[in-house]
């Protein structure tokens, strides 16, 4: 009985690493660039690595990359990470209806590697979801990230000085790449991105604010109005803003 319990584990987890490859080869362009990016904020190879380990959230990383270039303090960082991955609590709590009663250890193991992409792949698996699907589609994503960062970090270090300077920009490109396609057809994302930005500049230019806690305060300002807004606007019978 437990051998044909271990062989169904086995071979859950080994469907779960071939569907969590294609996650693991897109990972490894941007965790690449995360580790070029890191070297050229002035993050050791070790911190680069360890950050990766500890955070795995790619988003969460490139803007504590950002966050530390400005000189924001160590709070400021957590609190604007921890907002932004607050969509990790749903999608753990979604994941969980389809997986399979186990040991609550084992599911904790499993949900510090949900990533947008993994929950994706295991959302939309047909089967029941296992803890050993979840650790292979999990396991070797992480792999690919932490291993890619590394690489990154290296890699950065035999370029020349100047260009690993100019990698910074990269950082901005991405966000602004991130941000544009999102921005097609959802005007509740451009009011969003509209209203944080005022905020976030009237804080810093005003002096109310150091610039990480005038990001953090933004960004919860502007989701509430506009959010509010949105449900004012529901309430009154006006079109939803989408």
């Amino acid at each position: 009985m437990a051998d044909l319990a271990f062989e169904r584990e086995l071979s859950s987890f080994r469907r779960g690493v071939q569907e969590g490859t294609s996650i693991a080869i897109g990972y490894f362009p941007i965790a690449i660039t995360f580790g070029l990016i890191a070297k050229s904020t002035g993050l050791s190879l070790s911190e680069t690595v360890l950050m990766s380990l500890i955070v795995f959230a790619g988003a969460s990383q490139y803007m504590a990359l950002n966050l530390l270039t400005l000189g924001t303090g160590i709070y400021e960082i957590i609190l604007t990470t921890f907002i932004v991955n607050i969509r990790h609590f749903l999608m753990s709590a979604s994941l969980n209806e389809k997986a399979e009663d186990d040991h609550l250890l084992k599911k904790a193991g499993y949900a510090f590697g949900i990533t947008d992409e993994t929950f994706s792949v295991a959302s939309m698996n047909n089967k029941e979801v296992t803890s050993g699907y979840m650790y292979g589609v999990n396991g070797i994503s992480y792999a690919s990230w932490v291993v890619s960062s590394g690489l990154g970090f290296i890699f950065g270090a035999a370029l020349p000085h100047v260009l690993q300077e100019s990698m910074s920009i990269a950082l901005y490109a991405m966000f602004i790449g991130l941000l544009v396609p999102s921005l097609k057809g959802h005007v509740k994302v451009v009011l969003l991105s509209l209203t944080a930005a005022c905020l976030n500049s009237a804080f810093t230019l005003s002096h109310l604010l150091s610039t990480g806690w005038s990001i953090v305060a933004a960004t919860l300002l502007s989701a509430v109005a506009i959010e509010a807004a949105a449900v004012l606007k529901k309430k009154r019978g006006g079109q939803e803003i989408e």
